[in-house]
């Protein structure tokens, strides 16, 4: 007995029930293709597995994009790399290849305020989630208000845990940050507790010099940061200011001025239209020099005549 041909609405949904969209978009597809190139069901099957697998990582990355709070805009494609120094520029393959993640290297990016550093280590960022690395972003005000939410609610280290997901936790502008004790506490027990077992990536406009204004006394700052720096890779970033640089030529811009360029002059009336050039007086006719009375009296005096 034959056993009766499988409907395509049927295979469609047993293709659902299997996690398998792709399969189920591209099978009619993939299946004209091997028709018209010969291919085996082996090779059918096999085209149609690479398709899942590739839209399935695509879809991934997609979604560790989103989670991970990266500026979208702050790629590697955005990344102006002529801008930063040789040395930086050398050692960029090896921070975006994910190998740092695997001993747990921390990078800390300094300069001061306007020399890319964030863009640098978002773009970072960006290349380790396409390798299929999770990543978080966070700016460092923001991270530590959190931390301290979940120490006061009695939960930090399953906030730990969490961020134990997190291959690499960027954070962002740590220089600014004035902490109090308490704030300054929770910064160094996750810095404590991800130290050699994952990566954490760092701004900075404030040499390790001046990290005191951070941790608050000698002791934890010099703890803090040597926790930090055991495993890591220090990027210096020197050179004018970006955004100072992009400020000016905005405004040496043609499209920045009014009229397509052209800077506005204030109007000038023509010396024909009665108003004197800045500068000059105007003169009076000999007529209204003479004064009125006399005017008057030369009149009546040509209509006794």
């Amino acid at each position: 007995m034959s056993r009766a041909k499988p409907s395509s609405a049927g295979l469609q949904s047993l293709l659902r029930s299997l996690k398998l969209p792709t399969f189920v978009e591209r099978y009619e597809e993939v299946a004209e293709a091997a028709t018209r190139e010969g291919w085996s069901f082996e090779d059918y099957l096999r085209q149609l597995a690479e398709l899942e697998a590739s839209e399935r990582q695509g879809r991934r990355i997609e979604r560790l994009r989103k989670q991970s709070g990266l500026p979208t805009e702050k790629t590697m494609a955005s990344l102006d790399q002529d801008r930063l120094p040789a040395k930086v520029r050398r050692q960029l393959p090896a921070l975006c290849d994910g190998s740092l993640l695997d001993d747990a290297v921390n990078v800390l990016a300094f300069g001061l305020p306007g020399r890319g550093k964030t863009h640098l280590l978002c773009a970072i960022g960006h290349e380790l989630i396409t390798r299929g690395h999770r990543v978080l972003f966070r700016p460092t005000a923001l991270f530590v208000q959190q931390l301290l939410m979940a120490k006061r609610e009695l939960r930090l280290e399953q906030e730990f845990k969490r961020l134990d997901r997190y291959a690499a936790v960027i954070l962002d502008d740590i220089g600014y940050v004035q902490q109090d004790r308490e704030e300054m506490e929770v910064l160094f027990t996750f810095f404590a507790a991800r130290y050699e077992r994952r990566s954490v990536l760092v701004t900075s406009n404030l040499l390790f010099s001046e990290w005191e204004r951070i941790f608050k006394d000698p002791m934890t700052t010099a703890a803090a940061i040597d926790r930090l720096v055991h495993h890591s890779v220090i990027l210096e970033l020197i050179g004018p200011s970006i955004r100072e640089e992009e400020a000016k030529a905005r405004n040496r811009s043609p499209e920045s001025s009014p009229a397509g360029g052209q800077i506005a002059k204030p109007a000038q009336e023509s010396p024909r239209a009665g108003t004197p050039r800045p500068g000059k007086t105007a003169k009076k006719s000999p007529r209204a020099r003479r004064p009125a009375t006399k005017r008057r009296t030369q009149k009546a005096r040509r209509r006794a005549s």
